[in-house]
Formats: C-alpha cells, sequence, structure tokens
C-alpha cells in the first residue's frame, strides 16, 4: 500500500516521516532548518532530503500519495507561507510551488500549531472525538481548532491564535504582537518570565526560585513546576497565576466552541498531570456550568510526532471534504 510523508517544519529543526495509511511511522528523520538567507533554502534542503530518502530506501515517488506539511506562519491559499519571522519568511515564500514543481506528488500545507491538533485527533489524546481545540505552550502559544471533524482555518487562514486571546486587561504583560495581556504574554516560556518580573516586583517571602530569579530574570518552565512541587513560595505564586489564566482562556473556548477535549501539548506540557489539574480547577471556576462536564481537559500524546503525524492525516483526508 502506497505510504505518506510528513513534515513537521520548525525554526530550528525539519522532522520528516514516512507514515502508514493507519497512522504508524514508518521511519522519521531530522535535520537543521537553514534559516540564513531569508530561508531561501529552507525548501530546497527539505526536498532534497526527502529526494535522498525515497532513493536511499530503493523506492520510487509513485510509492506514496503525497506530502503534507505544517509550518509556522499564516498560509495563504496558494500555498505560500508569510509572517513566519523564525524562518526567515516575512513576505510570502511560495513552498507549495516549489514542491510540487520538483516532486510530483500532491502536496497540502497548513500551520503547525493546526497540523499538530490533527495529529492528536488521529492517533493522540482526541482519538474518538469530533469536536478538539489544542493549545501548543512552547515559545509561543498556538492553537487548532476541529469541529464536526473540520480544521476550522477562518476566512484568511488565521483562526486558532490562542495565544493572541486577551487574559490580563491591564498593561502589565506587553506581547509581541504589540497588544498587552495575550496568553502567549503570559502562558507561553517567555511568559513565565513576564510573570515572574511582575510577582517579584511585591515579593518578600523566603524562596531559592526567587534568589535564582533575582539574579538571571528568567525561570525555565521545568525548574518552576520542580520548585513549585516542593511547595517553593515563588513558584507556587507564579504557578498558580500562570494556570488560573490557562484555566481562564480555555473556559473561553469551552463556551464559545464547546469541544469534547481541550488538549494541552508543547514543551510546558511535559508538566504533566499537575499542570492538568491546575488548568482544570480553574477551568471549572470559569467555564459556563452546564458545559463543565462535557469538555474534558487532556495532556497531548504523540510529543514531537504530532506534527508530522497530522501533516500525514491531511493527505488522507482533506482532498476527500471531511476537513
Amino acid at each position: 500500500m502506497k505510504k505518506i510523508i510528513g513534515i513537521d517544519l520548525g525554526g530550528t529543526s525539519v522532522k520528516m516521516a514516512i507514515i502508514s495509511h493507519q497512522g504508524h511511522i514508518i521511519e522519521k528523520w531530522s535535520m537543521p532548518t537553514m534559516t540564513q538567507n531569508e530561508g531561501h533554502k529552507i525548501v530546497p534542503s527539505i526536498i532534497e532530503s526527502i529526494q535522498q530518502k525515497i532513493k536511499e530506501r530503493h523506492e520510487v515517488v509513485d510509492d506514496y500519495i503525497g506530502i503534507g506539511m505544517g509550518s509556522p506562519g499564516t498560509i495563504l491559499e496558494d500555498g505560500s507561507v508569510k509572517g513566519a519571522y523564525n524562518l526567515n519568511w516575512v513576505n510570502p515564500h511560495p513552498v507549495k510551488a516549489l514542491f510540487e514543481k520538483e516532486i510530483k506528488l500532491p502536496f497540502i500545507i497548513i500551520n503547525d500549531a493546526n497540523s499538530a491538533a490533527l495529529g492528536e485527533l488521529w492517533q493522540g489524546a482526541g482519538k474518538g472525538c469530533s469536536d478538539l481545540v489544542m493549545l501548543t505552550l512552547g515559545t509561543g502559544v498556538g492553537g487548532g481548532i476541529i469541529c464536526q471533524n473540520r480544521l476550522i482555518e477562518g476566512a484568511s487562514g488565521s483562526a486558532g491564535e490562542i495565544g493572541h486571546i486577551t487574559v490580563d486587561f491591564t498593561d502589565k504583560f506587553p506581547c509581541s504582537c504589540g497588544k498587552y495581556g495575550c496568553l502567549e504574554a503570559i502562558a507561553s516560556a517567555k511568559g513565565l518570565n513576564n510573570l515572574g518580573r511582575i510577582i517579584a516586583k511585591d515579593y518578600q517571602g523566603q524562596s531559592s526560585l526567587y534568589q535564582e530569579f533575582q539574579a538571571s530574570q528568567s525561570v525555565e518552565a521545568e525548574d518552576l513546576i520542580t520548585a513549585a512541587k516542593a511547595n517553593d513560595d515563588f513558584a507556587l505564586k507564579i504557578f498558580g497565576s500562570f494556570s488560573k489564566y490557562l484555566g481562564l482562556a480555555c473556559s473561553y473556548l469551552a463556551n464559545i466552541l464547546n469541544p469534547q477535549r481541550i488538549v494541552i501539548g508543547g514543551g510546558i506540557s511535559k508538566a504533566g498531570e499537575y499542570l492538568k489539574e491546575a488548568i482544570d480547577k480553574n477551568f471549572q471556576e470559569y467555564v459556563f456550568q452546564p458545559i463543565k462536564d462535557q469538555t474534558q481537559i487532556s495532556l497531548a500524546e504523540l510529543g514531537n510526532d504530532a506534527g508530522i503525524l497530522g501533516a500525514a492525516y491531511l493527505i488522507l483526508v482533506k482532498e476527500s471534504g471531511k476537513l
């Protein structure tokens, strides 16, 4: 049976995989993302890598049904990508056109957060669901929305910008988008540092994490969770605010979309059940009560494989009109 190629394009690395119709990863590999020279080498280097892999496996292009890719940035109707600043793709970059010129296979590209959401729907925490929202907590906060088995991309492909929901109405938390109080400015890896700085201004307790923060003005998510679990007072204050804002954002999503599951992924989600329980506690407080028992907060299950699996899933179902 013919196979699928899935690609998860990130600012640091490109993850690629050969995937079966059943969602099994047959082989995966990765390479650095070549962002120099305004990112013009990124797509040619990926194409070359795929061609080499097919050759190494003693296969031909006709052994595959298509290529799916998840990418940062805004995906335009013609398969170009713009606004992927970590790739140096500020202006539209013709990704689909470049692929289809060099590899004669169907090619579909979507935003990377949407791709991760599809992966979790197909093979992860959303398996068996028809309605799912995914939050990816990393350097920023991304999102993907699936309603009645359809990916919601919006009028211009920008649906799911959950990181830019306003959750704080002061001017304490500036966001890279130019607004204040975005979820991304509070609940991302950078957001934890913002929270730390605000809380440190008036902090007068005893805390080893506070001493470390004063020296570096930064806190890693892993260190924060470890300290919070050990009842470090400063860590608990940061974590309490962090989980409150996330629970509030999840309540907005549930009230509007009524999904079966809200899946929490990204690097910060490695905090596991401790994080999930804290988000859920706040979610229960803020959500419209008739909805609270219908929407479950879950942790992502696929890790770094979510994006490549979601990209492959695109090839299986998008052209059929199911998404």
